[in-house]
């Protein structure tokens, strides 16, 4: 396949009809449903943080409170 003529292609398509394909190609991923696999190291991030919310589950940052901090830095 050559990848830059088919951007070329989808490039010449409506905002729309651009839309759609992506769409239909996150529909056709989501249907294979094939997921990398973790990291050791991934995994025990992952158990860590839901360890740490089982404790103190009202120890958590609003998307708000987030935004406000990432704009403050």
């Amino acid at each position: 396949m050559d990848l830059t003529a088919t951007l070329n292609q989808i490039t010449s398509l409506s905002i729309v009809d651009r839309i759609r394909l992506v769409q239909a190609i996150w529909d056709s991923i989501a249907e294979e449903q094939t997921y990398l696999d973790l990291t050791d190291v991934e995994k025990q991030e992952l158990d860590h943080r839901i360890t740490a919310y089982e404790t103190n589950p009202d120890d958590v940052m609003t998307w708000e409170d987030i935004k406000a901090s990432i704009k403050r830095k």
